[in-house]
């Protein structure tokens, strides 16, 4: 799963690959902010096919914590 993150973060908000560790901050590493956040979670649900509920996204530190998540509703 976080392969495919990482390939939505490049490519949806163009973040440099180097960048993206799974111990990566969002908002302090990759510069992401609210809307960015908004636009990733949309982009996510619409290729992988997974609902993200609103009220988990304060979860979202990392991009670890991210993939974690997709993988957990996934299932």
């Amino acid at each position: 799963m976080f392969e495919k993150l990482k390939e939505i973060l490049i490519s949806e908000l163009q973040i440099e690959e180097d960048l993206i560790t799974p111990d990566a901050s969002l908002a302090s590493d990759l510069g992401v902010n609210s809307l960015e956040l908004a636009e990733l979670v949309l982009t996510v649900e619409d290729q992988l096919g997974v609902e993200i509920n609103e009220d988990d996204l304060h979860k979202f530190i990392t991009v670890g914590d991210v993939a974690k998540y997709l993988e957990d509703v996934a299932k």
